[in-house]
């Protein structure tokens, strides 16, 4: 099962490579992930998305709040959160094909950014499912090249418990 978690560490040298290290010592995955500073000087938030059953994810959490740089770990599984991922993706469409990749690209709001006389370079933002969606149709075009950033969540302000 798919899972987002946002660790919020401290800004120091080591910390990527420490916590990395937890993911690789045990055997885990991360399949994306996305650091940077907030707004509190010295703190960072990665945001990393990885795979595994409840008792991975639980063993996961747990070794990641025993790091000394890590200040807070949270699971968004179970809440509502926003989640969004940006894609570069550049695409075989000739002159014949070119109207259709337009609409695809239409239809996922996606930002043609390159245009040249065989390829579209598109630039779409979504969660995780959009994009795979958008890959899935543009396929059977060709696509030439594909860059993503991982995956960045927030929890939502209004939980169905706060209601």
């Amino acid at each position: 099962m798919r899972r987002v978690l946002s660790v919020l560490v401290e800004n120091e040298p080591g910390v990527l490579s420490r916590v990395a290290g937890l993911f690789s010592g045990r055997g885990f995955n991360i399949e994306s992930l996305n650091v940077a500073p907030t707004l509190e000087d010295g703190v960072s938030l990665m945001t990393i998305t990885t795979s595994g059953d409840e008792q991975i994810i639980e063993q996961i959490v747990k070794q990641l709040r025993k790091l000394v740089t890590v200040v807070k770990v949270v699971d968004f599984y179970g809440m509502a959160y926003v989640e969004r991922e940006m894609m570069v993706i550049k695409v075989h469409a000739e002159e014949s094909k070119r109207g259709e990749v337009l609409r695809i690209a239409d239809i996922f709001r996606c930002k043609v950014v390159d245009v040249s006389l065989t390829d579209l370079t598109l630039e779409a933002t979504g969660d995780h499912s959009k994009l795979q969606a958008i890959i899935q149709l543009l396929q059977k075009f060709g696509i030439k090249e594909l860059a993503r950033t991982g995956t960045l969540a927030v929890r939502r302000t209004m939980q169905s418990d706060d209601i």
